[in-house]
């Protein structure tokens, strides 16, 4: 496993985990720019399966909401729209997902996001023992239960991944 003897970054995403006493490992790699979820998977010597993408969308009328999707799979836009009743659901422009999260693209995480949003996540999340999602920085996963992701933001959990 990739170590690094960096200081964990303290973002808000961290402060909400330790708040809620929240059972979390820190990990550390370095970042490549569109490298995504395989290059972590790679840095950190885990399935790319068990990197979990942050993803800041919005509905047509521009209300934002983050969907938690496998790093291996894509998001069924189409089928997540049905399910909320909207006509399109489309990934938010990066400058308008660092608006709403508060992070930068690359270094978005679910949690201590500046808006409060609505959460999807992928039902098959919660069949892994472990996962690793976005500390909120580039660079910087944690590794922790899918249960504590679904006791913190109690997600709406869907079925619309598609295979990559």
């Amino acid at each position: 496993m990739f170590m690094n003897k960096e200081k964990i970054p303290v973002t808000p995403a961290i402060r909400l985990l330790r708040e809620n006493n929240t059972v979390f490992s820190s990990h550390l790699y370095p970042y490549e720019e569109h490298g995504g979820t395989a290059h972590s998977a790679r840095c950190l010597a885990v399935e790319e399966h068990a990197i979990i993408k942050t993803l800041i969308m919005e509905e047509e009328h521009h209300q934002p909401l983050i969907v938690l999707m496998h790093g291996d799979r894509k998001v069924s836009t189409k089928e997540l729209a049905r399910l909320l009743n909207v006509k399109a659901i489309t990934p938010c422009d990066p400058a308008v997902a660092n608006k709403h999260s508060g992070y930068l693209v690359g270094g978005t995480s679910p949690f201590g996001t500046r808006k409060p949003m609505a959460v999807y996540m992928e039902t098959s999340i919660l069949e892994l023992p472990l996962i690793y999602l976005n500390g909120g920085k580039r660079g910087f996963l944690v590794g922790l239960a899918p249960t504590a992701v679904q006791q913190l933001l109690k997600p709406t959990l869907v079925n619309v991944a598609l295979i990559e």
